[in-house]
């Protein structure tokens, strides 16, 4: 029997290495989510797209796992796709897609290599992934005008830290809410998510 991982990554409180979760992951990540109906991906790419001046601007897909969100991307017509990812297993099934101009695994608290109009991070910040504090480094990153696509899942809208990070940027300023949907996420567990576009200002 196929080991389920869904339930240790959510459960994980930090104290267990992402990396080695993921790494594990890797060869069934896409049965695992396809079997509960992941849907994220492709709303969070449809939410961009509506946006987004220009689809070929290069856009940074962050925490880009398998790339079932760069494909998402590339479906809705976005042209020039970079991926990074903590995991090198990760990283090899998104590199067998073909969808990414490149490929780079990063580590946690790296800056990332150069600026991009658009920024994408599908249920990367929150339960069972990367600290909020992930949130600021993008946003750091983003230039003015520029725009990001996240989702936070129910299991991470829980926790208020998550939103309240959102709403320091938006109440000041610094960013501007063009869009925001709840909406499935993993159907067949009953869990939503909520998907946003920010302009950085």
């Amino acid at each position: 029997m196929t080991e389920q991982f869904l339930d240790k990554a959510y459960a994980n409180d930090g104290a267990q290495d992402l990396r080695v979760i993921y790494d594990a992951w890797a060869s069934s990540y896409e049965a695992e989510v396809a079997q509960n109906g992941y849907v994220t991906p492709a709303r969070c790419a449809a939410a961009l797209a509506s946006f987004a001046p220009d689809k070929s601007l290069s856009l940074l897909d962050f925490g880009c796992g398998t790339g079932l969100a760069g494909l998402a991307f590339k479906l809705a017509g976005f042209s020039v796709i970079d991926g990074l990812d903590l995991s090198a297993d990760m990283l090899a099934q998104a590199r067998a897609k073909g969808v990414y101009r490149t490929l780079a695994q990063i580590e946690a608290d790296a800056q990332l290599p150069e600026t991009y109009s658009l920024i994408s991070a599908v249920g990367v910040i929150g339960a069972g992934a990367a600290p909020v504090s992930v949130f600021d480094s993008l946003m750091h990153t983003l230039p003015s005008g520029g725009l990001m696509v996240f989702s936070f899942s129910d299991l991470t809208l829980a926790d208020p830290a998550h939103t309240g990070r959102l709403n320091e940027w938006l109440d000041c300023g610094a960013a501007r809410l063009l869009f925001c949907e709840d909406g499935p996420h993993l159907p067949a567990r009953h869990m939503n998510s909520t998907v946003y576009v920010i302009e950085k200002t």
